[in-house]
């Protein structure tokens, strides 16, 4: 067989196994929460050149699975996008692929938006995803290969300040439930506060409406619902970030550390926002630090 050949069919076997997937819906038969719509979801490519995903009714799970032999750690990723869009490759699926390299299981998960066209209470229904895709993940670990001790979850941006409330509020009255809290999160240029001195207004203006109520703006400023059960974090933003202010992550990181929680904070000097993964950038080299934090917490091997 013709060498070059050989060489193409190899590369399309490995994109094979690098984007085989299984999507996994977070409910079974009418979402709750959902209004009674046809409103269907938008998929396309944003105007820097990324695929954003939104008008979202039915939330699910595409699971990527590690080549890697024996039960695995596995995150959940939330792409981030300002609470009105998701953007699902840079921040979604390739994160998702670089984990598998690495000997994790990866998901991502494709949430609601505080859409009020779709969604009857719409501050919480990206929360109530999250948590649940937490739950569902914990419940089938033996299914898929994973250590149910080692359940992470990760966010970008606005994605950020979801997987940091799953790891604050998971124990409060509405979500109430065994087995959502996650083991450890991950937090890329994280919105954490929705205080209006250091939070991103577009994100705060999507999640909690124009005229937020004060109760939802502390409740779901998540440095001030940090506990001593707050699950252990790795968190990296830019000092140069104009979208989100790097005091965002300063302030989790401050929180974490009154309560006794394990963390590590990552300033980088440049970056910007938004990066994600890109493979041959300098901002990449956040993926080492995450290797490295992820083996000296023994999440990885």
């Amino acid at each position: 067989m013709n060498k070059c050949i050989i060489i193409v069919l190899m590369t399309l076997s490995f994109l094979s196994i690098a984007t085989a997937q299984i999507k996994i819906p977070l409910w079974e038969g009418t979402v709750p929460g959902n209004k009674d719509t046809n409103i269907e979801e938008l998929d396309k490519v944003s105007n820097w050149g990324s695929r954003v995903i939104s008008k979202i009714s039915i939330p699910e799970l595409s699971f990527y699975k590690s080549n890697k032999k024996g039960d695995l750690p596995a995150i959940i990723i939330c792409p981030g996008g300002g609470y009105g869009v998701e953007a699902f490759d840079h921040e979604g699926i390739q994160v998702a692929q670089w984990l598998n390299s690495i000997g994790a299981h990866a998901f991502v998960l494709k949430y609601r938006l505080p859409d009020e066209e779709i969604c009857l209470d719409p501050t919480f229904a990206s929360l109530t995803d999250a948590l649940e895709a937490i739950k569902i993940v914990k419940a089938n670990a033996e299914n898929y290969d994973i250590c149910d001790d080692k359940v992470g979850i990760m966010g970008f941006s606005a994605g950020g300040h979801l997987a940091a409330s799953a790891s604050t509020l998971y124990h409060i009255d509405r979500f109430k439930k065994s087995n959502n809290k996650a083991d450890f999160s991950v937090l890329i240029y994280p919105v954490i506060s929705m205080q209006d001195s250091i939070t991103h207004k577009g994100s705060k203006k999507n999640l909690l409406g124009s005229t937020p109520d004060p109760e939802l703006v502390r409740l779901f400023s998540t440095e001030l619902q940090v506990t001593e059960q707050t699950p252990p974090a790795f968190i990296l933003h830019a000092a140069d970030d104009k979208a989100v202010q790097k005091k965002n992550s300063e302030v989790y990181a401050d929180a974490l550390s009154e309560n006794g929680v394990e963390y590590e904070l990552t300033i980088l000097e440049n970056g910007g926002h938004g990066f994600g993964f890109n493979a041959g950038k300098e901002t990449n080299r956040w993926t080492t630090l995450l290797e490295e934090w992820l083996i000296s917490m023994k999440i990885i091997e």
